[in-house]
């Protein structure tokens, strides 16, 4: 089946079977099931354990809102001859230029490779014991499933069927195809870019003509 006939099955059976067609979710999902493992393994479980999931639902809003502002919309320098452009920055760019484009929806796994060890050294270095550790890891984990399949869903033709996706969807879908200098989260709205001033009425923003371009004004 190509990739067009996929996208025209829009139940969420086709959309799960799409979804993991792609090493990402993969990725994740092996750190996810290994820290479940070994944090049941650990034991040790104390009331702190509580606070993590509740913290990092709290700041995960900003962190994305950071990630996606200063990392995706980076904005290629020129530094003592070198040209400084990550690949999380390039690889944005094309999803911009092509927000259809399946593969470009997810985290690359070039850079899952070096980031999920270093989750995994926060988690048994960073923390005072390392069941704590471990709930960290499992939660930021889990965060991550949710973002991915929230930004591979509201990219594909599946419909909205609840008030609180359609409000996710119309949010991300209005920065890729209305202006690409608001709406900066993915898996919430009216949190972060309320909070930093970039969640405008849509009908007071004019349409970007450089979302499907990223800076290209500036000529970059």
């Amino acid at each position: 089946m190509s990739t067009t006939e996929r996208r025209r099955s829009v139940d969420l059976t086709a959309m799960a079977a799409e979804f993991r067609r792609h090493p990402s979710p993969w990725l994740i999902g092996g750190v996810f099931v290994g820290a479940l493992v070994a944090r049941v393994l650990a034991g040790d479980w104390q009331w702190t354990d509580a606070l993590v999931p509740v913290i990092a639902l709290a700041v995960f809003p900003l962190v994305e809102w950071v990630i996606h502002v200063v990392i995706l919309h980076w904005r290629p320098r020129h530094v003592v001859g070198m040209t400084v452009d990550s690949l999380l920055a390039r690889k944005h760019r094309a999803h911009h230029a092509d927000p259809r484009d399946v593969p470009l929806i997810f985290i690359p796994w070039q850079t899952l490779l070096w980031l999920l060890p270093v989750l995994v050294a926060i988690a048994v270095l960073a923390f005072p014991r390392i069941g704590l550790g471990l709930t960290f890891l499992l939660t930021v984990s889990a965060l991550g499933m949710v973002y991915e399949w929230t930004h591979f869903l509201i990219h594909t033709d599946y419909k909205p069927r609840s008030a609180t996706y359609r409000s996710v969807w119309r949010h991300h879908r209005h920065h890729h195809y209305r202006n690409e200098h608001y709406w900066f989260t993915v898996t919430t709205s009216g949190t972060a870019d309320r909070l930093f001033g970039t969640e405008p009425d849509a009908d007071d923003v004019p349409v970007s003509a450089t979302a499907r371009n990223l800076h290209a004004a500036s000529g970059q």
